[in-house]
């Protein structure tokens, strides 16, 4: 079976973010494999090893920064990686998800992967767009996949239970947490990633001509720092008093 895995890179969402004239300072941020990503290059990697054959052949669109994920993802197990190079180009989930369809057309795919949304926009995008640029099947926000045949079985949580979805290969599959617990490089991987074959294509070769961004970042801001609580020590007859008067007075929300 040869699978591919869509992975991003993003910053890591519990580090402190700085942001200076509307731009995320790099400095000082610890750059990692998008989670839900790390699920989907986990559930490729358990197929194949099930299966006793096959390939995992990973698909990401960035900067050079970008090949640092990618090694670790090689370390991991992936077999080979194809760095989609955007430098230089405005890019959005438009431009990003037609690059990445073109990128996999000659492939011969029959299993993509990748999380349904990335943990710093959140857009819940590129994934579907290239199904529907490849004119394929998807199944979204999967917590439980098999590969049964010729057809994909995949599970999703619902409102009060689980549904069960089935699509034929090949197919795009998105992932959730839950799915499983992705695995971490071990020594002989590592060594083993350097060696392995990285390849660097540029988006302007597969973006088709005339194919413009759609969307343009606005302001970029952190969010208010929060005030500290207070703390109304008086009778309680007293600091409901006053805790009334500073819902109504200060927060206004009564």
């Amino acid at each position: 079976m040869k699978i591919a895995v869509l992975l991003k890179q993003t910053f890591d969402t519990e580090d402190r973010i700085i942001v200076k004239d509307g731009v995320v300072v790099p400095e000082g941020v610890t750059y990692i494999i998008n989670p839900y990503d790390e699920l989907a290059l986990e559930a490729a990697l358990q197929i194949k090893e099930k299966a006793g054959k096959g390939e995992v052949v990973l698909f990401s669109a960035g900067g050079a920064k970008v090949q640092e994920a990618l090694r670790k993802a090689l370390a991991m197990g992936a077999d080979r990686a194809v760095r989609i190079d955007t430098e230089g180009l405005i890019a959005d989930e438009g431009i990003v998800a037609a690059a990445l369809a073109e990128a996999l057309k000659p492939g011969g795919f029959d299993l993509i992967l990748c999380g349904w949304r990335a943990i710093d926009d959140g857009s819940a995008q590129v994934a579907i767009r290239v199904a529907e640029l490849l004119d394929l099947p998807q199944l979204n926000v999967v917590t439980k996949l098999e590969i049964e045949g010729n057809k994909a079985l995949a599970w999703r949580e619902i409102d009060g239970g689980s549904e069960i979805l089935e699509a034929p290969l090949p197919v795009l599959v998105t992932t959730q947490r839950g799915l499983n617990e992705p695995r971490y490089p071990n020594m002989k991987g590592i060594m083993q990633a350097k060696k392995k074959e990285l390849k660097t294509i540029p988006a302007g070769s597969l973006v088709p001509v005339g194919l413009k961004a759609k969307v343009q970042n606005g302001d970029t801001f952190l969010p208010k720092a929060k005030t500290a609580g207070k703390v109304y020590k008086s009778d309680p007859a007293a600091a409901v008093q006053a805790l009334v008067a500073a819902l109504r007075e200060e927060a206004k929300v009564i």
